[in-house]
């Protein structure tokens, strides 16, 4: 077993490495003078902001930074000097040497490739299959990644898969070739936690056994507290504080590490939002406690009643349910969370609402209107008063549009304004997000994960809408924005009525939300209650199991549901 301990020998070792941009407007500084090293076997996480040159520090190890990047000062792997060295020697390493699991999945799979395919080619060129035996150890290496039905799973396309099941497919091609270094950037961002937890402990096998070291991208602390051994955390493209990473949380130094902490939801005790939000959603909560399973409920923004969503399987007389007589209703101005694993229904549900696709039966209404029966000029409408912030910016926002572009472009579609009040409304919602109007000028590929999905929820508030579809609306987000985000959402309920359905895996996010939780597993709601009944005194198994998956078990919830 390769020697893990702190005072081994680093397998990479980063000495003041510098990354600028040269863009039109100058030469924009990303990184400064950054050094750490990372020993075999272990795994080093770095966290910080959104912009605060994690992934950028990423991105110069592996030598993939774009051709606008002017890299300086040491990056060396085993001994070897990586920086300045020939694309044809980076390309042996990576892969081989170096594994990758991006970020955005959708953006870094082939959209024209099955996703089968696409691990076949990662195993093939670094000779760890071959032609015979290659299927085989697709279906061997999607399982070890935790898809199932892997079999089927590698004759799909990637936008045939939940967002979670392409995170898990981009994993399985990172760890296929059993690198000596695998670099994780948000590996489990998209995943549910129970998945998770199986990636996270197989990466942790992985170290453990073949003394692969792990380069870990995160903004959950609390992911961090528990699966790194060493800590490194940045802000504004400088180190500013590094050591152990439980001895680092339970005690920062750095100004910038104490707000990282304070803001951390999986880290810091569970609480309400803050001001007069907190003190109404108590109200709210115990008004609205029977509100999903009461059909007689009066002021129902959103009712759902038996909404059933089913596929023909390919290759089976079979049908596939991805919702299955599911009903809830949602209260004006109150969240309504949907929680459950990749692939449980929880985005089908809320794409059916949206009428992005048409249910196989039950009914939807919103404020009283069946929705099925809207004409073209009331659909319109509708899809002014119901935005969506989805869970995939990158492929959510145009690229060839900038910032400002993007989110004026509703403005514009609705004739919202002059053209001067929609640049004051746009720079408002920059604004609102914490976004620097410099970026306006930006395009989605200049900015990071975290400030694409800032401009996405931007775009989605900017026609100032009655209910917002939140597919996973801060998964992408560090936290101290996805603080912001949150009181943002809160404020906004309470000034303007605002009604939620949320998306979300991160269960530590769902309890600071949310005023009642539903819970979907393989297509059905299995429980639905308010949100303090669920966190405290969970019925059913499945959602026992989801408490007793978060990181760390900060919520102190244990298996037989009893508040610890």
């Amino acid at each position: 077993m390769t020697d893990s301990r702190p005072d081994a020998a680093p397998l990479l070792q980063l000495n003041d490495l510098a990354v600028n941009f040269k863009t039109m407007h100058g030469t924009v500084p990303a990184v400064h003078s950054a050094s750490f090293s990372l020993q075999p076997g272990r795994t080093l996480a770095i966290v910080g902001e959104s912009g605060s040159g994690k992934s950028t520090t990423a991105m110069a190890v592996i030598g993939l930074l774009p051709q606008n990047a002017h890299l300086s000062g040491s990056v060396q792997l085993d001994g070897r000097e990586l920086v300045g060295l020939p694309e044809a020697q980076m390309q042996t390493i990576r892969g081989g040497h170096i594994g990758m699991v991006p970020q955005d999945p959708m953006s870094n799979l082939n959209p024209v490739s099955k996703i089968g395919v696409q691990v076949a080619e990662a195993l093939l060129a670094h000779g760890m299959a071959t032609k015979k035996d290659v299927d085989a150890k697709v279906v061997a290496t999607l399982e070890a990644a935790g898809i199932p039905e892997a079999k089927q799973r590698a004759k799909m396309y990637p936008h045939e898969l939940s967002g979670g099941l392409r995170q898990r497919a981009l994993i399985a091609i990172g760890l296929a070739c059993q690198p000596r270094l695998l670099i994780a950037d948000e590996p489990t961002s998209a995943l549910d936690v129970t998945v998770q937890q199986v990636i996270l402990d197989q990466i942790q096998q992985m170290t453990e056994d073949a003394g692969t070291a792990v380069l870990l991208i995160t903004h959950d602390l609390g992911l961090a507290a528990e699966r790194a051994s060493d800590l490194v955390v940045m802000h504004r493209g400088r180190v500013v504080e590094t050591g152990n990473a439980q001895q680092l949380l339970e005690d920062p130094q750095h100004e910038y590490t104490q707000q990282l902490v304070r803001a951390a939801p999986s880290v810091a005790a569970a609480r309400l939002l803050p001001g007069a939000y907190a003190g109404d959603r108590a109200e709210r909560a115990e008004a609205a406690a029977d509100v999903v399973a009461d059909e007689q409920a009066t002021d129902n923004i959103v009712e759902l009643t038996d909404l059933t969503k089913v596929y023909k399987k390919r290759g089976s007389r079979e049908d596939f349910y991805a919702a299955k007589e599911v009903s809830l209703q949602i209260p004006r101005g109150s969240t309504v969370a949907v929680v459950g694993e990749s692939g449980s229904g929880k985005t089908t549900t809320a794409r059916m609402l949206l009428k992005v696709i048409e249910p196989t039966s039950g009914s939807m209404t919103f404020d009283g209107q069946d929705i099925a029966t809207l004409d073209r000029a009331a659909l319109r409408d509708f899809r002014q008063r119901v935005q969506p912030v989805f869970q995939d910016p990158y492929s959510s926002l145009n690229p060839m549009f900038t910032v400002g572009k993007i989110i004026e472009e509703p403005l514009k579609a609705y004739k919202r304004g002059t053209a001067a009040e929609r640049s004051a409304r746009v720079r408002e919602l920059m604004d609102q997000v914490a976004l620097p109007q410099a970026m306006l000028r930006r395009y989605p590929s200049e900015l990071s994960g975290g400030q694409r999905q800032r401009v996405a929820i931007a775009r989605a508030l900017a026609l100032k809408p009655e209910l917002l579809v939140c597919d996973e609306p801060v998964s992408a987000l560090d936290v101290l924005v996805q603080d912001q985000i949150l009181k943002l959402l809160g404020d906004l309920q309470q000034e303007m009525g605002l009604s939620y359905l949320f998306i979300s895996h991160d269960l530590a996010v769902v309890r600071l939300i949310s005023d009642f939780v539903c819970v979907m597993k393989d297509g059905e709601l299995v429980e639905a209650a308010s949100s303090e009944e669920i966190f405290t005194n969970p019925r059913h198994p499945y959602t026992r199991k989801l408490l007793a998956s978060i990181p760390g078990n900060e919520l102190g919830i244990d298996l037989d549901g009893d508040a610890a």
